[in-house]
């Protein structure tokens, strides 16, 4: 019997998060991806908190009318200007248990572009 969406991705998610965690060297870049929206977090997860964080609701992003992959590449971008200033080069890369194409990968390289590295 196929299980619906939203819990096999929750089982992939938790398969991803057992072997993948935030240090303060190296934080986790964790997405969140919804129909018409995409966030991102930057985690210290031996502290359990959110360093830095950036969406496709930020003013800088919101205010341009382009496609949403287009908004995930500067949501990266501006994500990885924030870490910049926040002293975080490296990161560990947590999907979220979403597949890696379209707007998901689209972020990652707009971070990697901003100067992050996975």
């Amino acid at each position: 019997m196929k299980k619906n969406n939203s819990f096999q991705r929750s089982r992939i998610r938790r398969r991803i998060r057992g072997k993948i965690s935030g240090t303060a060297n190296r934080p986790r870049l964790s997405v969140f991806r919804s129909n018409k929206q995409i966030y991102a977090q930057i985690i210290d997860d031996a502290e359990g908190k959110t360093l830095i964080s950036a969406s496709s609701m930020d003013k800088e992003i919101a205010s341009k009318n382009v496609p949403k992959i287009e908004q995930a590449k500067l949501v990266g971008q501006l994500l990885a200007e924030k870490a910049k200033q926040a002293d975080v080069e490296t990161v560990v890369f947590d999907r979220g248990g979403y597949v890696y194409h379209g707007r998901i990968k689209s972020l990652a390289d707009g971070a990697r572009e901003g100067g992050l590295k996975f």
